[in-house]
């Protein structure tokens, strides 16, 4: 499929009724404030036709409807967005803190981090705890962040062959992201650890206890802890 480019937006048509919008290759803090931004102005003024907004590290999947819109007009009609980002004010962001018990049978691949990086439990730990993330978007399932800013000496691959579930509140590490998993899904990540929190009710007028843009503080508590706030 072609692709096209607006200043230094590209535009890649993803199927029939998508276009891919890339701001960037890399993951980076000012391409996820213009990802921001653009689905801000874009709910703010909406484009008749457009039926979903995806948002990546780096890029934007719009859905519309193909009966109303085509590639070449959608483009032509977010050129205007796409100038005047600067003039879009995001909210503030939100600091969380999310308790989590390390290891053992609520971090399972901790000790093959350790090893693979020659670091203790305890040193994993504290970088983990250490670091400032940012939620750049959610998806896989509803209520899963995708956490950027994981230390460079806990970066590890995925597991070569994803786990068929992982409990829900698992805390796990991939690449240069950490995450929580809300639900018991199939998953490919480490798992380090567990949280007790809730990260996705339906009960909740914020379903989601995280949202795009967040800052998230990781704290470690121990197994009592957990156990007591489970039973909270």
């Amino acid at each position: 499929m072609a692709t096209s480019e607006h200043g230094t937006v590209r535009f890649r048509p993803a199927s029939d009724n998508s276009l891919l919008i890339y701001f960037d290759q890399n993951i980076s803090l000012a391409s996820h404030q213009r990802v921001a931004k653009l689905i801000r102005r874009l709910e703010q003024r909406p484009i008749s036709g457009i039926r979903n907004l995806h948002p990546a590290y780096c890029s934007v999947l719009v859905k519309f409807d193909a009966l109303k819109l085509c590639h070449a007009e959608l483009e032509t009609r977010l050129y205007p967005y796409l100038d005047r980002l600067d003039e879009v004010t995001l909210p503030e962001h939100s600091h969380r803190e999310i308790p989590v018990c390390y290891g053992g049978q609520h971090g399972p691949d901790l000790a093959e981090v350790c090893k693979a990086q020659g670091l203790s439990a305890g040193q994993v730990i504290d970088l983990h705890v250490s670091a400032t993330y940012i939620v750049y978007f959610l998806g896989f399932v509803p209520g899963f962040a995708y956490l950027g800013g994981l230390p460079d000496a806990l970066v590890m691959p995925r597991l070569p062959v994803p786990r068929r579930r992982v409990p829900p509140g698992s805390v796990g590490i991939a690449g240069h992201q950490s995450g929580v998993y809300p639900f018991a899904t199939p998953g490919g990540w480490r798992l380090i650890g567990r949280t007790p929190l809730a990260m996705f009710r339906p009960d909740r007028a914020a379903m989601s206890f995280l949202s795009i843009g967040d800052r998230v503080h990781f704290r470690p508590i121990s197994p009592e802890e957990f156990s007591a706030f489970e039973k909270s």
